[in-house]
């Protein structure tokens, strides 16, 4: 009886450990959305190749419209790109002062056909906001400068990392690690909220 007792008290604690630890691990993924925010200053230390490996699969976990995956990354490391960069545009300058950028670029040839073409837009969106919450995680500082569609700069960024005309960039995330410590703004706005129709406020409970 002692023993079953003992086995029993061991899987209940087994149980609870696994709940507690799964409670820790979803307020981990809140808190790391939450605390997510730019970063443009950067110290010199170099992001090592197995981040820069994670950044880039976190980016391909993505939701992706039919799975057709219409993402390019180019990785930039070289100082000289990283200043190209910076110089192609002037929303992306602190490039010149960091050790990596991601130019997150659509592929036109795995797109989808006709109207679904534009999607490639959201889910290259998709894969940019993974990154930069891996960078966070990572205990990395990034930041989303656009381009498109803005078509001079992408023209510009497109140039500088010699891409196919079919290849369009999306945008340039700068990363690094934070010599800045700013604190993340609460976006939270209820009014910018409506419950099953557009302008009604109330949640009605049960619907």
């Amino acid at each position: 009886m002692k023993k079953l007792m003992t086995i029993c008290l061991l899987a209940v604690a087994s149980v609870l450990g696994v709940s507690a630890q799964g409670e820790n691990s979803s307020n981990d993924a809140i808190k790391n959305i939450m605390t997510r925010t730019s970063i443009r200053k950067y110290t010199e230390q170099p992001v090592s190749k197995a981040d820069v490996e994670t950044l880039l699969r976190a980016g391909m976990a993505a939701p992706t419209a039919v799975n057709k995956q219409p993402w390019h990354f180019v990785v930039v490391t070289d100082r000289e790109q990283l200043n190209a960069l910076a110089a192609a545009n002037r929303g992306t300058n602190m490039a010149a002062r960091a050790p990596l950028a991601i130019v997150v670029c659509g592929n036109m040839q795995k797109t989808l056909s006709g109207v679904g073409q534009g999607f490639w837009v959201q889910d290259c969106s998709a894969a940019t906001e993974n990154i930069l919450l891996a960078a966070n995680a990572l205990g990395l500082g990034g930041v989303w400068t656009g381009l498109y569609p803005n078509e001079e700069r992408a023209k510009a960024v497109r140039d500088v990392v010699k891409a196919p005309e079919h290849i369009v960039p999306l945008c340039t995330i700068v990363i690094g690690h934070p010599a800045e410590n700013p604190t993340p703004k609460d976006k939270w706005k209820p009014e910018n909220v409506s419950y099953n129709e557009f302008g009604r406020i109330v949640f009605i409970k049960g619907e």
